[in-house]
């Protein structure tokens, strides 16, 4: 970032970085204007009108912090501080403000309030591949560059991640896209293979069978280095290339095929995102792809293996930072996914004062009118901490305007690289915002509270967690490379008694959605423009978006009376919102696709997440965003 007099007037990448080579994203390389946009929140405000309205008048700290003070104290009083739950999101996924360390977790452990469970972006996928690598940490994104095959399974990554397309591009390897949707990256492969979502495993073991039946196995890898080959082989001989077929929707002959080039190339990686476990089977998938470069010896080769997220190789000391020793007694946890449930149903106690902190869960949320509907409660007291007047926003009581990341201190780890980072404050924040951590501080201060560390700096909170690394170095290099540990951590386990103690399965394999509708399978994957709802406001990217549009293929939309242009409402017993129909077989048949990532209120009220279930996958409790049926009308 270039900064003259005191503020901010450049932004680029670090070129001396291994992995971004000084490029930003297309979403990111507007951040400036977010920065200095006219609609960021900027001081504290309380709500004049009816939840749901956005109408604030503008308060001050003090007054922000006595309302919040006394609302809290008498919440406690009544009903314990279960009560009062604070709920983050992903909008900083930073360890000092944001979701990964729990930012302000201390304060509200000693008033004992619910945790929050993070089961919203990638839990069940972690929990898939620790049941079968005994860690979340894959193989190194960089050693895409010595690979020779790479599969792109349900990743986007030139739209969400292109930082990974430099090392592939940089192997030459033969590339195969697995998605049912023609993405930009698909287009861009050697290959594209379209899958009915929710039917990778099936595919996984159905390239095996292929594999197998070629004896093209790793015999050596598997009797040194795994658990239950033998009952796992047997659930592979159950996966002919006939039976996938008839479960994935895809032609016997590309089965057969990519079996076959799997079988005979090595290295062979997989890269797989958050996208694939978003489904009532997406654990047992990640699991069960884990176990493929397994049957083919490749997690014993430099390029070889699976990339799901990097998280598990870094060794941060969250105890120490999050400090849950500090609560009362053992409280209550409640689920990101389930928002709506939490505020509507839940009564022992009832939530009562809900914390919203970087996180916009009208428009990210499943079942967006019971996420409504809980916020819009008279009982229910809300604060929250912002940028800019979200969906969410718009039911608060009190908000209060939050530092943007050049403006304070921070620590990242990334999940797509093996990088740890260092985010020194460039620039003071504009009027009145303030650090997370230094709300709560102050919050903390007007509560009485007694106990030091809540009062800790944020550069006393680094060094905490940063115990087993260079502090000096990474603050002055601003990034560092971890130490990949290793993977699988012992041997791979085909047959996990973890799995089986948590009520699973014990043996990996194939877990079908399970949506009970009817109608066309949507899929909302991530916008080339927006991240998540971030950026979601930003007049250029809302332009470049255009309006809100369903792909549909050419077969389903001639059944519906559908023409490439049609305004259509697409719904379910759940919600419904509009949007104009783009007729392209860049979907498959019975699979629609629509970006998410849009504000309720730039959309007509209502965005693709009024269809989404707040029902829970397999592992974890994570969310089913594209476990999802919906009908599709001319509006």
């Amino acid at each position: 970032m270039t900064v003259e007099d005191g503020a901010a007037v450049g932004l680029r990448g670090n070129k001396e970085h291994p992995v971004t080579r000084g490029a930003l994203c297309v979403k990111v390389n507007r951040y400036l204007e977010q920065l200095h946009a006219p609609d960021r929140i900027t001081y504290p405000m309380r709500r004049v009108g009816r939840k749901g309205e956005g109408r604030f008048e503008r308060i001050g700290w003090d007054e922000a912090l006595d309302e919040i003070a006394t609302r809290l104290t008498g919440i406690i009083d009544e009903h314990g501080g279960e009560a009062v739950w604070p709920f983050h999101g992903t909008g900083s996924l930073g360890y000092i403000q944001g979701l990964e360390g729990f930012s302000g977790r201390r304060f509200f452990n000693v008033l004992g309030s619910s945790l929050l469970d993070p089961t919203i972006c990638s839990i069940s996928g972690t929990l898939g591949t620790k049941y079968t690598l005994g860690t979340s940490g894959g193989m190194d994104p960089e050693d895409f560059a010595k690979s020779k095959l790479i599969l792109l399974w349900g990743t986007n990554p030139l739209t969400s991640g292109h930082h990974v397309w430099k090392f592939i591009q940089d192997s030459g390897a033969h590339t195969v896209a697995i998605d049912p949707v023609r993405t930009r990256t698909a287009e861009r492969c050697d290959e594209h293979l379209a899958p009915l979502p929710g039917t990778d495993a099936a595919l996984a073991l159905g390239l095996m069978h292929v594999v197998v039946s070629m004896g093209a196995e790793d015999t050596e890898f598997l009797a040194e280095r795994t658990v239950g080959w033998p009952e796992f082989r047997a659930r592979i001989e159950e996966f002919t290339p006939e039976r996938t077929a008839a479960i994935t929707g895809l032609a016997e002959e590309q089965i057969v095929a990519l079996g076959e080039r799997i079988a005979t190339t090595r290295p062979t990686a997989i890269r797989a995102s958050q996208g694939i476990q978003r489904h009532a089977g997406g654990g047992m998938a990640l699991r069960t792809l884990a176990c493929l470069p397994g049957v083919t010896g490749d997690w014993a080769i430099p390029g070889g293996g699976l990339h799901y997220s990097t998280s598990g190789h870094f060794k941060l000391d969250l105890p120490e930072l999050v400090r849950f020793d500090l609560l009362p007694n053992p409280v209550r946890t409640l689920s990101q996914t389930r928002l709506g449930e939490s505020l509507l149903e839940v009564d022992d106690p009832p939530v009562k004062a809900l914390f919203v902190i970087a996180a916009n869960p009208v428009g990210s949320n499943p079942h967006q009118n019971r996420v409504i509907e809980g916020l819009s409660r008279e009982d229910l007291f809300t604060v929250v901490l912002e940028h800019f007047p979200t969906d969410t926003v718009d039911y608060a009581d009190i908000v209060l305007p939050a530092t943007m990341q050049p403006e304070h201190l921070d620590v990242l780890a990334a999940y797509g690289n093996m990088y740890l980072v260092w985010n020194e404050p460039a620039v003071d924040p504009p009027g009145e915002c303030l650090s997370t951590t230094e709300t709560f501080r102050r919050l903390a201060r007007r509560m009485g509270v007694t106990e030091p560390s809540v009062y800790d700096s944020d550069e006393d909170l680094a060094r905490q967690l940063l115990k087993q690394y260079d502090f000096e170095r990474l603050r002055t290099d601003g990034f560092l490379k971890a130490e990949p540990g290793p993977v699988p951590v012992d041997k791979l386990q085909f047959v996990s008694t973890r799995a089986g103690q948590a009520g699973h399965d014990p043996l990996a394999g194939y877990t079908p959605p399970s949506d009970p509708g009817d109608g066309l399978i949507l899929i909302s994957a991530a916008s080339h423009y927006f991240l998540n709802t971030t950026f979601g406001n930003n007049p250029e990217l809302r332009r470049r978006a255009g309006d809100p549009r369903i792909t549909i293929h050419p077969d389903d939309a001639a059944a519906r009376g559908i023409t490439d242009g049609t305004p259509v409402l697409v719904s379910n017993d759940r919600g419904s919102f509009e949007a104009e129909a783009e007729v392209s077989d860049r979907v498959r048949p019975g699979v629609a696709a629509t970006p998410k990532g849009r504000w309720a209120k730039f959309t007509g009220g209502a965005t693709v997440n009024a269809t989404i279930d707040e029902r829970d996958s397999d592992f974890g409790g994570g969310a089913v965003f594209h476990d999802n049926r919906v009908h599709i009308t001319p509006a």
